[in-house]
């Protein structure tokens, strides 16, 4: 599967009048046209294990089943507008203010993930898939792996194993240079500005980084999207594409700085859900 076209963003010192209005144009043009959704086509890892058991509990082919007890998203969600004529991408650099009840999550490969989402509205999405989002408990496990181990991979870091590469320039103040966005607007509402997860080396289609897995099949767990978890008072895990050292190492990470319902470019999530029983 191929992934979603990105904006590769050169760093002019001024970017002024038609020049600047019509970069500003296109990048947006392929952030809400250029995005590939589709449904798993290829095998998932420990999918063929779970559907041939006879019995006990059992997850859809999307979600990893952990510690025999929960499932979870493989993949950090993305999301599908619901229309009168049925389901279309949404765009993974738009938030979804006033738009909560028009979209639901879905978790697929190759895609670029949604961002720019609060905690209260990742619950509302996983709810309109019949999911939910993961206690923190849950997430951690499944992070760490059976193995139960720092990082999803091993006990040591492993610098670019998952995307947290942390690039050169941070992307609002790359953004805020290119805008002209004012100081004082740059780490307020520049930091949903849709055009940040569009720069080049910043946020990866899901499961581009393969070795940032383990032996349940989930991916991107560490690095790439800050995940909510289902906190009232406001947690999200992992990291980003920028930090996955602040806030506590690997899957130890986890930021309680901000309320559940704030969002920003680098805020996303999975879903999980309990397994099905079978005889």
């Amino acid at each position: 599967m191929e992934a979603s076209a990105t904006v590769a963003v050169e760093r002019p010192a001024k970017a002024k009048g038609n020049a600047l209005a019509s970069f500003k144009e296109s990048a947006l043009v392929s952030a809400n046209d250029g995005i590939s959704l589709e449904p798993v086509t290829e095998p998932v890892p420990g999918a063929d294990q779970q559907a041939s058991s006879t019995g006990g509990p059992r997850c859809p082919a999307e979600m990893a089943l952990v510690e025999d007890r929960v499932c979870v998203d493989r993949w950090e969600s993305s999301l599908v507008e619901l229309t009168p004529s049925g389901e279309r991408p949404w765009s993974p650099f738009d938030p979804i203010d006033g738009r909560e009840r028009r979209v639901r999550a879905v978790s697929w490969p190759g895609v670029i993930p949604q961002g720019y989402i609060s905690g209260r509205q990742a619950k509302m999405a996983c709810a309109a898939s019949g999911k939910r989002l993961c206690r923190s408990d849950e997430w951690v496990s499944a992070c760490r792996g059976p193995q139960d181990t720092l990082f999803p991979y091993g006990a040591l870091r492993q610098r670019g194993v998952c995307n947290d590469d942390e690039r050169p320039v941070h992307p609002v103040a790359e953004i805020a240079a290119l805008l002209d966005i004012k100081s004082e607007e740059l780490w307020t509402t520049a930091m949903n500005n849709p055009l940040i997860n569009q720069l080049s080396h910043a946020l990866r289609p899901t499961g581009e980084r393969a070795g940032c897995t383990n032996a349940y099949g989930v991916f991107d767990m560490v690095g790439n999207l800050h995940e909510w978890v289902d906190d009232p008072g406001g947690t999200f895990r992992g990291g980003y594409y920028m930090d996955t050292t602040r806030n506590g190492e690997g899957c130890k990470y986890a930021t309680t700085a901000h309320s559940f319902g704030y969002h920003d470019y680098s805020t996303g999530f999975r879903c999980c859900m309990d397994p099905e029983q079978v005889d």
